[in-house]
């Protein structure tokens, strides 16, 4: 449980979520009651149906008997189909409402939340949590409801038809409350192990199955499913103890239903002797002490259910509670004139001793590219995603326009940004709506064709089925590598956004096509800010200025050309100038590799 949480609260809090359907439970709470006083109403007859129509032989009695019953199975039938009914209503309803709140949560979230949980533990929390929390919050609380109500009835039967009886084995109370009690508690400590670990059994399928052309080039699918296994075994080993606990509770319910019935028959008996109890009020008795035994059963599994959606709303509240991106500013940013200043800030990821970038000073001024160059893990995509605030700096500044970007509101600042990362990512849908996406779906259809003409992707796109309404596939997967890529690019130019991010955008471009797309990038770049992570030396020759980063310093900036005379110099004079040479080459040599 979360700190300072226990089950009570937290089910409580989770109960605040069915106020919107108060009405829908108002009917299910009426279709339950009359269900309870249904079934009272069956029990209540069954004392005069043996003793009119067996011992006193009542003929008109047993005509008008036949009749009742089937109007107490009539109106018991059409509550309990309402009371099912609108339950549903309710419960499907609030796991609907904590999945999509959830959803909306995530999207709400800081960047460092997905470094820190992996998407098939999100995915966990908005499918089966969601379920589960259905269960605890409508689901056990039917159960409870009409087997509570079924008991109290049926002790209504039993203490009309004899209160000395029913006292007798109301005796068995405690017993039966320490029961469910200690059968509650080991459910809590086994429902939170059991949620962990098909979490984790799925995040193992996930990453074997999104990974399976590693698998097997590698050959390790004996290793995967290794892992797969034991995680499989954990999880049946876990869920076998929860069923051995409902298992066991339902034996001993059953048992002392069983001690119960045995001392009612002994007092029953020694109550029709005393001439206080009738044939028809024994057979009352018997028939309320047996539909009571089957009612304590299911109140005792119900406990499984109530504590399995008590840990899943735990889980979800976590993530409703943690803290949003942090959008507090007030300055409305229209159209940016795209002065971005870096001023000695640094950034560090959470648990790292080490920053990831240190002390970056640089501007990037309208009309310009700023070329990235490094090795891999230097600090080329942590910088720039700075920019669109998906992290936020440990110090210095950032600032756009003279302004820090913490003055600018979230959805105006990101306006500002278009971005292609080296992942592209696509959505299952056709290619106009993942070129129009988001805030640019009312753009008129000749420039989203502008947009995939000036990215070269027209040049695939008229060979699809559909054309522009083709449907990719899931993550585009019905497209190559590069296609993607100029989709993206596609969906950055339609943007038209001020600020132009790059991130290794060409990579899976041909020699061709990058030169295509090169050329439809140089028409952007009279009016915006762009940064360019490289890896080609194609782009770096082209830029303003080329910041130069090492282990998260910035260890040189200037011209491509100023770089290269930096090089010469340093092995002119045969010494590393202040330490630079070794980063420089390592960073132009990167540059000049072809991507793999």
């Amino acid at each position: 449980m979360t700190d300072g949480s226990t089950p009570w609260a937290i089910y409580r809090r989770l109960m605040g979520f069915t106020r919107p359907y108060r009405g829908v439970l108002l009917v299910a709470m009426i279709g339950m009651l009359l269900e309870g006083a249904a079934a009272g109403a069956f029990g209540l007859l069954t004392k005069p149906m043996v003793d009119e129509t067996f011992v006193a032989r009542n003929q008109e009695f047993s005509l008008l008997m036949p009749l009742a019953i089937v109007g107490i199975f009539v109106v018991r039938g059409v509550a309990g189909y309402l009371s099912d009914l609108f339950m549903a209503k309710a419960g499907r309803g609030v796991a609907r409402d904590m999945r999509v709140g959830a959803m909306a949560k995530y999207l709400r979230l800081p960047g460092l939340r997905f470094d820190s949980e992996p998407v098939p533990s999100m995915l966990v929390r908005l499918g089966s949590d969601s379920d589960q929390v259905a269960q605890a919050a409508i689901d056990s609380a039917k159960v409870m409801l009409q087997q509570s109500l079924q008991v109290i009835s049926m002790l209504a039967v039993m203490l009309y038809a004899s209160w000395r009886v029913t006292f007798v084995v109301l005796l068995l109370a405690p017993a039966i409350a320490w029961l469910m009690d200690k059968v509650g508690k080991r459910y809590r400590r086994f429902g939170h192990r059991v949620q962990e670990s098909a979490t984790e059994l799925m995040l193992a399928a996930d990453q074997a199955l999104s990974n399976q052309q590693e698998v097997k080039v590698y050959g390790a699918q004996a290793v995967e499913m290794q892992r797969y296994s034991s995680l499989a075994n954990e999880y049946l080993r876990l869920n076998l103890k929860v069923e051995a606990t409902r298992s066991i509770a339902s034996a001993v319910v059953q048992l002392t239903g069983a001690v119960g019935l045995a001392l009612m028959l002994f007092f029953a008996g020694r109550e029709a002797m005393e001439a206080r109890l009738t044939a028809g009020g024994f057979v009352q008795l018997m028939l309320a002490m047996m539909a009571i035994i089957p009612a304590l059963k299911q109140l005792t599994n119900v406990q499984g259910m109530l504590q399995r959606g008590i840990v899943s709303a735990d889980r979800l509240f976590a993530v409703l509670d943690a803290e949003d991106e942090a959008d507090t500013g007030q300055r409305p940013l229209q159209r940016t004139q795209g002065v971005l200043e870096f001023r000695a800030v640094q950034a560090r990821y959470p648990g790292q001793t080490q920053a990831a970038l240190s002390g970056i000073s640089f501007t990037a001024r309208p009309g310009t590219v700023t070329a990235i160059v490094g090795r891999s893990g230097s600090g080329k995509s942590t910088l720039v995603k700075l920019i669109p605030r998906f992290y936020e700096p440990e110090s210095g500044q950032i600032l756009l326009d003279g302004h820090a970007l913490h003055d600018y509101p979230l959805a105006d600042l990101r306006r500002q940004v278009a971005m292609v990362g080296q992942q592209v990512m696509l959505f299952d849908g056709s290619v106009v709506r993942n070129v129009a996406y988001g805030e640019l779906q009312q753009a008129d259809a000749g420039a989203v064709t502008q947009a995939l003409r000036a990215a070269n992707a027209m040049e695939f796109v008229n060979h699809l089925p559909e054309g522009v309404d083709t449907h990719i596939g899931a993550k585009g997967g019905k497209l190559s590598g590069g296609q993607r890529q100029r989709l993206a690019i596609a969906r950055a130019m339609l943007k038209d956004a001020p600020l132009l991010i790059l991130d290794e955008a060409t990579a899976a471009l041909d020699n061709e096509s990058e030169r295509l797309v090169q050329e439809a990038l140089a028409t952007l770049i009279p009016d915006r800010t762009t940064l360019v992570i490289a890896h080609r030396l194609s782009t770096i020759e082209h830029a303003d200025q080329v910041l130069v980063l090492d282990e998260g310093r910035l260890v040189e900036q200037g011209t491509h050309a100023e770089l290269l005379a930096l090089i010469a110099l340093a092995a002119r004079t045969n010494h590393l100038a202040n330490g630079l040479q070794v980063p420089l080459d390592r960073a132009f040599d990167a540059a000049a590799s072809p991507p793999g």
